[in-house]
């Protein structure tokens, strides 16, 4: 729910200030980083069914609930594993900008996108200028020093996109994707960067949201050895100001559309089943 702030919820302010303004286009990067700036993680742990206390449990507050299911045994530690914890964040943010959409009307929309899929979310809607947005989610933990301390570079770099596949022939509808990558009208990542804290319960410390186009936070290097994955800069100051490898968005698709990537086989499937269809 909400936090209440003032007289009034999160989710009210936010039916407020933007209720008289729907009519107008709302630029979707600008946006996001507005809902991003009001989002909170509260993922407090995962939800053991038996507890060691007495029932009934009454609580006066969210912190007085969480407090007493703490000490009753009913919470357990999120995964510190990076891609574990990584879904975690990304079905949290999710559903808070899915609820952020809602409020907005019916002159916005979205549809969620499969777990290995391109986009996490697609946007659309006339209060973003109509055609579909690509909002993909990446969180990424931050490198740590020897002595512990949070260095200002991610521990590895994010993956933007699957070269091979949807980003290389982007006319073609591959499985797992909502539609190809070419109808959409623009394309924004959201990176969630965290310091990854093994004393908590919730694993993640110092969460920040940074709202990006891909190409701008883009570097000239794979994500992976031995994946066909695009990577972006790992400096943290450089992926909040878009200061990537590419001074344009064409020098980007230029260089990663000609890249030699391996052939994927499913691509060689959609081309032979487009080609008999031809």
């Amino acid at each position: 729910m909400p936090t209440s702030v003032g007289g009034g919820s999160v989710t009210d302010r936010h039916r407020s200030r933007y209720g008289a303004h729907v009519a107008n286009v709302l630029d979707l990067e600008t946006w996001l980083r507005e809902q991003c700036a009001e989002y909170r993680f509260e993922v407090g742990g995962v939800y053991q069914v038996d507890g060691t206390h007495s029932y009934p449990l009454v609580a006066d507050s969210a912190e007085d609930l969480r407090a007493q299911l703490d000490a009753g045994g009913h919470l357990l530690p999120l995964p510190k594993e990076s891609a574990a914890l990584a879904n975690v964040l990304e079905v949290s943010i999710v559903e808070f900008l899915q609820h952020r959409i809602k409020n907005l009307g019916d002159r916005a929309g979205e549809n969620q996108g499969t777990e290995r899929g391109y986009p996490d979310l697609e946007i659309f809607g006339e209060v973003f200028g109509g055609g579909f947005h690509a909002v993909d989610i990446k969180a990424a933990r931050r490198a740590m020093s020897t002595k512990g301390h949070a260095l200002n570079s991610t521990q590895s770099a994010i993956t933007l996109y699957t070269g091979n596949t949807y980003f290389r022939h982007s006319n073609l509808k591959y499985p797992g994707t909502l539609r190809p990558f070419e109808e959409y009208k623009s394309h924004l990542d959201i990176l969630l960067i965290y310091t990854l804290d093994l004393d908590s319960r919730e694993r993640v410390r110092d969460l920040e949201l940074i709202v990006q186009q891909p190409w701008k936070i883009a570097s000239r290097q794979r994500s992976s050895t031995t994946r066909e994955y695009i990577g972006a800069v790992k400096n943290i100051d450089a992926l909040r100001s878009g200061n990537g490898a590419f001074e344009t968005e064409e020098e980007f698709y230029k260089y990663w559309r000609a890249f030699k990537f391996n052939i994927a086989p499913i691509t060689v499937k959609l081309l032979e089943k487009g080609a008999k269809a031809d």
